[in-house]
């Protein structure tokens, strides 16, 4: 059985990459939001096994967003995926609660691994 994965991005070329790499996985994206408030909306419909978070969105930013998700829903698993990769970024993310952060522009090699890891699924 595939596990779902909520892309949380503002960029429709971003979502589009991530589900072209996870084509021909056990990966399937559930569902797309453009902002950190779609995201905390959709959370309980789409009950998914991972969120990747940008943090860079209109409105509310990732990082407002996981850690609000994460308050009300302290199981679920979150990837950051953002270009913005400074320390302290990394940190902040890392105190919220994520479980690692992929840097764009991504590839295969680089997500693949990392939501592996994310979801703790060995078998993938």
């Amino acid at each position: 059985m595939s596990k779902k994965i909520m892309v949380v991005d503002d960029s429709r070329m971003a979502q589009l990459q991530l589900q072209k790499i996870l084509d021909d996985t056990d990966y399937q994206v559930a569902a797309c939001c453009q902002s950190g408030e779609d995201a905390l909306r959709m959370y309980d419909e789409v009950k998914p096994d991972l969120v990747t978070m940008d943090i860079l969105m209109p409105g509310m930013d990732g990082l407002e967003a996981a850690r609000l998700l994460l308050q009300e829903h302290p199981d679920a698993n979150v990837l950051m995926v953002s270009s913005l990769a400074y320390d302290d970024t990394i940190n902040e993310a890392n105190s919220i609660g994520t479980k690692g952060f992929v840097y764009k522009p991504f590839d295969r090699d680089q997500l693949l691994p990392a939501i592996q890891h994310a979801i703790g699924d060995a078998n993938a």
